[in-house]
């Protein structure tokens, strides 16, 4: 399988060429093995992406979001980064083939 264009910092030139194989090789290259919970949030964010055509623009917003869909014990910080370490949101959306967050260092 080729993997799609990608920018400098990894993510997709274009979300819509992303499938599960491809966000399973850019978790590889983070040493990241998906696993369930890895799926539920990636899946959230694409149709996040889906609805409002922009990835959460920050950690916070991203946290906000996943405890709003979810519940306090998936929508905290520290579940999110031991899911995807580094910075939460722009890891997700990386893996997620979605655009970078605009307010993510």
């Amino acid at each position: 399988m080729t993997i799609p264009t990608r920018n400098n910092e990894g993510f997709l030139e274009d979300a819509w060429t992303w499938s599960p194989d491809v966000a399973r090789d850019i978790a590889a290259d983070d040493n990241i093995e998906l696993t369930d919970n890895h799926w539920e949030i990636i899946e959230f964010l694409r149709e996040f992406y889906k609805q409002h055509e922009i990835s959460p623009p920050s950690n916070r917003l991203f946290v906000k979001a996943v405890r709003e869909a979810f519940n306090e014990e998936k929508g905290n910080s520290i579940y999110l980064m031991q899911l995807f370490p580094g910075t939460p949101a722009k890891t997700a959306c990386r893996i997620a083939g979605l655009p970078r967050p605009t307010n993510c260092l």
